[in-house]
């Protein structure tokens, strides 16, 4: 088929290269001149692991490519809307005015003499979304179908989940001669997925909308509660990772997205359960989600507790201190920095004076370029040198490795906050070290239950 992909960040450039790679011929439109000329040069301008040898792969086979010119875009059958909806500035709801650049593109420039063509929106979007996209274009007498079909991608495995993804949505319009067409042209793209029997859910536009932040919504619960129960175990000397297994062994709860730690970031989750409020508001609806703002509070705070953790490990005081952050993206094989928990309380650990040294795999240039004042070195050796106070806040597999004998002979003070409570605490304080977890035992000196 021939396929437009709108938006070529995150979303459309794995999108573009993935649909190239089923067979397709893909062509990525996108605003931003130098990115484009960077993907079709086959240098992605993020870190996604599996992403950089699939681009130049379909490059080179000459199924993809990018472009900034709309016209580009004309002929093809499936337009696929991947472009940002970022939270507002001081206000919690979505920004949509990329996709109204995205609909008014399409609008003004596909061709649709010899048949419609679909707009299979990827990005997430308030629900009534489609509907109004649909109106649009209806008013501009294109024959252009409008179908929501969400995204489920996470950052490390985004190329697996499109290929592969658990399911696949189509929210479809309410006319069913345009349903219909919508339907087949979808199935026709995603044939390959499909014949290996991979679930296909139909609904309306509304439904496929809520999808999408309904589930961001119901991960980021299970993380906030876990967090609320370490709370509770630094109170009473319990154990969250013990906890969250015990629980996790119920099938009606299970174990994903039950590890405490400083909590989750990102591009998703934390506006996207803004905007779900921001848009029950609207709606007249907003005490249906009214639990959201705890849920979004206690992932905040998270953050601060990681950074009264090493305050109280430095005897209440930052300055003339050297803290070492291992860690800055909001994920492991990621150089995602958005609302990034790790690097929130890096800022904050700097801003109240201390000599902060901050270290990550893949993140370390976009940190540099985002944050010039801070001190950011390539290697862990740099960081701990000399250190009073270790964090580790991004669970990359090399900081989950580290020999703490080895790491104990650079420091200064052997002190170490474990922000996402991968290490093993008793090897660390067999090594000497001060060990510190977010809800979790750290042997003999653990806090007892207040009775």
């Amino acid at each position: 088929m021939r396929i437009s992909v709108i938006g070529c960040g995150y979303l459309g450039a794995v999108h573009a290269a993935c649909m190239a790679s089923l067979g397709h011929q893909v062509i990525g439109l996108d605003v931003d001149e130098a990115k484009v000329a960077s993907l079709n040069s086959g240098v992605p301008p993020f870190y996604e692991p599996g992403f950089a040898e699939l681009l130049d792969e379909q490059l080179a086979g000459g199924r993809l490519e990018f472009t900034t010119d709309p016209g580009r875009i004309a002929q093809a059958q499936i337009h696929f809307i991947a472009v940002g909806t970022p939270q507002l500035a001081g206000r919690y709801a979505a920004d949509l005015s990329y996709v109204r650049a995205a609909v008014q593109t399409l609008i003004e420039n596909v061709d649709t003499s010899k048949g419609p063509a679909v707009i299979a929106g990827k990005s997430t979007v308030p629900v009534g979304t489609a509907r109004h996209i649909q109106d649009l274009c209806d008013e501009s007498g294109n024959d252009l179908i409008v179908v929501w079909n969400p995204e489920f991608l996470r950052e490390g495995f985004a190329v697996t989940d499109t290929v592969h993804p658990d399911r696949i949505v189509y929210g479809l319009p309410d006319d069913q001669d345009r349903a219909e067409v919508g339907r087949k042209l979808l199935d026709e793209c995603y044939a390959e997925l499909l014949a290996t029997g991979i679930p296909r859910l139909l609904t309306n536009h509304p439904t496929a909308e809520l999808v999408k932040v309904a589930a961001n919504s119901f991960l980021a619960t299970k993380i906030s509660f876990i967090n609320a129960m370490a709370q509770l175990c630094d109170a009473t000397g319990g154990d969250v990772t013990q906890l969250a297994e015990a629980i996790g062994y119920d099938d009606r709860i299970g174990k994903k997205f039950l590890r405490a730690g400083v909590g989750f970031g990102g591009g998703c989750l934390p506006k996207d359960i803004r905007a779900f409020m921001a848009r029950a508001g609207e709606l007249g609806v907003d005490e249906a989600l009214t639990f959201l703002r705890e849920v979004d509070a206690i992932n905040l705070r998270q953050r601060d507790k990681a950074v009264e953790m090493a305050s109280n490990l430095l005897g209440g005081r930052f300055v003339g201190h050297k803290v070492a952050v291992l860690g800055a993206a909001f994920k492991p094989n990621s150089d995602d920095l958005r609302d990034s928990p790790a690097l929130e309380v890096a800022q904050q650990i700097w801003s109240r004076g201390a000599d902060l040294v901050i270290t990550d795999p893949a993140a370390a240039d976009a940190l540099r370029s985002k944050l010039p004042n801070l001190n950011v070195v390539g290697t862990v050796a740099e960081a701990v040198a000399g250190a009073d106070v270790v964090l580790l806040l991004t669970e990359w597999q090399e900081y989950r490795d580290l020999d703490p004998v080895e790491l104990r002979a650079m420091v200064r003070t052997p002190n170490i906050i474990d922000g996402r409570n991968v290490l093993d605490p008793q090897r660390w304080l067999d090594a000497g070290w001060t060990y510190r977890g977010m809800g979790r035992l750290a042997g003999p000196a653990a806090a007892r239950a207040q009775v």
